[in-house]
């Protein structure tokens, strides 16, 4: 699970997009998109992938149980009971008793014609958003559930078809720091355990938010200048010559990176290139 950061403007949706295979087909683009070395050309990406957007679009007058249904019938079966199964999988190897609610679930979902509708129930459960099942969504003319319900509906609607990579643009727009990590907390279960693919660009995540993805990828007006594991991003800017000051949270610190008005990623040209002239200099001095 990836956490994609930069400034305004700096290209995070534009990339999503093109990862998503969502982009324009009036673009002009260069380089290749590649899901496990097969292109896009080889296989239907939008079957694959899921761009999320931080806009909330729903029918307002369907119910929470509706939307999910709906989402999970139009994109075909879902991953859900392969989570499942797999979880089931990892307890009988712990020799761990399985809940009686899996059992159930496992089942019901063997029944032909009822994957669809078991799989949503149980995601209304583990969401927690059974208390919210059969309201309204909601919309500007429409009184529904609240934002964070709404932003969980959202997002659990990719969860219940095939997609096991998915893009999430600036999901937390609008929602407080705990739910945003609540929501996080359980999207990096559903991803590790499914072993499946999410890069997620927030804006301002808390600390324990933060920490909760393995990898950072850092813009900078459309240029990638940090992109690898998470421990390791101060390590990588120190050496640069930037220190996060103690009491600052790295991700805003990562964000506010700058030298006056040029942007980092220059900076961090002028340093490589100063590191590749001073030993070509001590070399010329020996001669």
């Amino acid at each position: 699970m990836a956490l994609l950061l930069g400034l305004p403007s700096s290209g995070k949706t534009a990339l999503l997009l093109a990862l998503a295979g969502k982009l324009d087909s009036s673009l002009k683009v260069s380089g290749k998109v590649t899901y496990n070395g097969h292109g896009m050309d080889e296989f239907v990406p939008q079957r694959s992938s899921a761009y999320i957007s931080q806009y909330d679009l729903h029918i307002g007058e369907m119910t929470v149980r509706e939307s999910l249904a709906f989402a999970g019938r139009c994109q075909g079966a879902g991953t859900g009971y392969e989570m499942l199964a797999e979880l089931s999988r990892r307890e009988k190897a712990a020799n761990i008793k399985p809940d009686p609610d899996i059992d159930v679930y496992m089942t019901a979902a063997a029944l032909e014609g009822q994957e669809a509708s078991v799989v949503t129930d149980y995601i209304l459960k583990i969401l927690k958003l059974e208390i919210c099942a059969d309201t309204m969504v909601g919309d500007e003319m429409v009184r529904g559930i609240s934002g964070g319900q709404r932003k969980r509906v959202t997002t659990r609607e990719m969860l219940v078809g095939p997609a096991k990579a998915l893009f999430m643009d600036e999901i937390s727009t609008g929602l407080d720091s705990l739910t945003t990590f609540q929501i996080m907390s359980s999207l990096r279960q559903f991803i590790h355990i499914l072993q499946g693919t999410a890069v997620i660009s927030l804006l301002q995540p808390a600390p324990e938010t933060y920490d909760l993805f393995d990898k950072i990828i850092l813009l900078s007006d459309g240029q990638i200048i940090y992109q690898g594991p998470r421990d390791q991003v101060l390590e990588f800017f120190e050496s640069m010559g930037f220190k996060c000051p103690t009491r600052k949270g790295v991700a805003d610190f990562l964000q506010e990176v700058r030298l006056g008005s040029v942007p980092i990623f220059f900076h961090l040209l002028i340093l490589f290139a100063f590191s590749l002239i001073k030993p070509c200099c001590k070399i010329a001095q020996k001669g």
